[in-house]
């Protein structure tokens, strides 16, 4: 794998990096998204892209041009940038699509590979096999073979200063996405893309997505540029960038558009359902929706896939700014509250915080408790295995909230659902100084109670007692026999009465 990815920030893990294409003499700023072009279809001319979208990559398909005698000769005669009139980087697929839909196609990676170059890409792909979701297991491990032979392949060509994708396959197999990432991992390739997620999130199968999508990152290790192939819906960026992914190609700008269907950060609507455009973009503060509806079917379409871009573009900016706050599950969890698919995916990326928290910066901004998924964010899990680092003493009341003014303990910790007990010297501490409802959800006080179970776990000479504001029965269960409880109302008793 050559050095061509650089990380910034980061935060989850999700992360601000750079992309150096030596080729395009162009580093791209990641996360970063690739307006899909079809060479037979244009939508939005490909020269507005950077200076109107900020698009700094595209992607086309070499693929479409090898096999159209019109396209190719004028790619070979003018190069891909010239052809397509965009100055950024060009990335190309290879024709691996059409093989999955059609069972065939006369080209060899070695052959597509030598095209890609010839015509100018900046990023190429070799012919791998995308394996849909569901086949059998040993479908699935014929064709991730296939596609390692595909990558040696790609690694014996001469590609010069090129970037070479490396397709990791595997169904919906996590352990043959993590072997395929690895073998991946091993070659001399240079970006790293999950490939055949679009069957996965057509039928809204968020939770599985992002399943492999973790397969692939736990094969590759963290220092590998990842592309989602084919996720171009807004409101999956900020999962799928939280789940470690940098790169997105989207063809649903466009696809949608042609469906009068209006994308948003949050989810689908349709052009001849709304009454405003929840919008700011240009076409939005210029139209109405009477106005776009009005217009004839190829200007309405454009318009359309202008504001679908425009929208895109946003929520990646959105996404770059929550990642350099240390806010990004939070923007993560506002999303997941757009469509229930979206929470699962949420909830199986909190399946794997043992993963997460590995890579999770330790310092950030504040910690928000916004949802029940809070309690099981990265940062709980880190805090509660830390507590073996304290120092507990002999006797300690872990309270919620008042302190007797009496008292025979060694000293007095805080807690603060969903975060376990500490001294409170580090209540100024990340992420002591979260931010909680004053009415914590059933799920805080479960891993509070964890909290306190791990802390009785590290000390076992040591008495503990919890003061507890009315926890539910389900988080006192957690808590082991020999914690001491009281009530933080028979506290305040106490002290009323002196």
């Amino acid at each position: 794998m050559r050095d061509c990815f650089e990380l910034r920030d980061a935060d989850c893990l999700g992360r601000i990096g750079e992309l150096s294409v030596p080729r395009a003499d162009a580093v791209v700023e990641t996360p970063a998204l690739m307006p899909v072009i079809n060479p037979n279809l244009e939508t939005i001319a490909p020269s507005r892209l950077r200076g109107e979208f900020g698009a700094e990559m595209l992607i086309t398909n070499s693929y479409i041009i090898h096999s159209n005698d019109d396209l190719r000769e004028q790619a070979r005669s003018v190069g891909l940038h010239e052809m397509l009139g965009f100055d950024g980087v060009i990335a190309t697929d290879s024709g691996s699509f059409q093989l999955a839909e059609y069972g065939d196609i006369d080209v060899t990676t070695e052959e597509i590979l030598a095209f890609q170059r010839e015509i100018g890409s900046d990023v190429a792909t070799p012919v791998d096999i995308p394996t849909p979701p569901d086949v059998d297991r040993e479908q699935a491990e014929r064709d991730l073979e296939t596609t390692a032979m595909a990558l040696s392949d790609a690694e014996a060509a001469n590609t010069g200063e090129m970037l070479v994708n490396a397709p990791i396959q595997g169904s919906t197999y996590p352990d043959l996405r993590e072997q395929a990432a690895e073998r991946a991992g091993e070659t001399d390739l240079d970006v790293f893309p999950v490939g055949a997620v679009v069957p996965l999130m057509n039928s809204y199968r968020y939770g599985e997505m992002i399943e492999v999508v973790l397969a692939a990152k736990r094969g590759l290790g963290p220092a590998a540029p990842v592309h989602l192939f084919g996720a171009g819906h807004p409101m999956t960026f900020a999962l799928a960038v939280a789940a470690g992914c940098d790169l997105f190609d989207s063809a649903a700008y466009a696809i949608y558009a042609r469906d009068g269907r209006y994308l948003t950060a949050s989810g689908t609507e349709h052009l001849s359902e709304l009454s405003y455009l929840p919008c700011s973009c240009p076409v939005c503060v210029e139209h109405t929706p009477d106005e776009l509806r009005d217009a004839d079917e190829a200007e309405t379409e454009r318009l359309l896939a202008e504001h679908n871009l425009h929208v895109s573009f946003a929520e990646l900016r959105r996404i770059k700014e929550a990642i350099r706050q240390g806010r990004l599950l939070e923007l993560v969890e506002r999303r997941a509250r757009g469509h229930p698919a979206l929470l699962d995916g949420y909830r199986a990326l909190l399946d794997g915080t043992a993963q997460l928290e590995r890579e999770d910066p330790t310092s950030k901004g504040t910690f928000f408790a916004v949802s029940p998924e809070s309690a099981r964010r990265p940062e709980v899990r880190r805090h509660h295995e830390r507590l073996d680092r304290l120092e507990v003493p002999d006797s300690v009341l872990v309270t919620e909230g008042g302190v007797p003014r009496t008292h025979e303990y060694d000293a007095v910790w805080r807690i603060k659902p969903p975060f376990g007990p500490y001294p409170r010297e580090l209540a100024e501490t990340y992420p002591l100084t979260a931010q909680t409802p004053d009415r914590p959800e059933e799920s805080a006080q479960r891993a509070a109670a964890d909290g306190v179970a791990r802390l009785a776990e590290v000390a076992p000479e040591s008495r503990i007692r919890l003061a507890h504001d009315d926890w539910v029965d389900s988080a006192i269960d957690r808590l082991p026999d020999r914690v001491e409880l009281e009530s933080l109302a028979a506290i305040e008793r106490r002290n009323d009465d002196g």
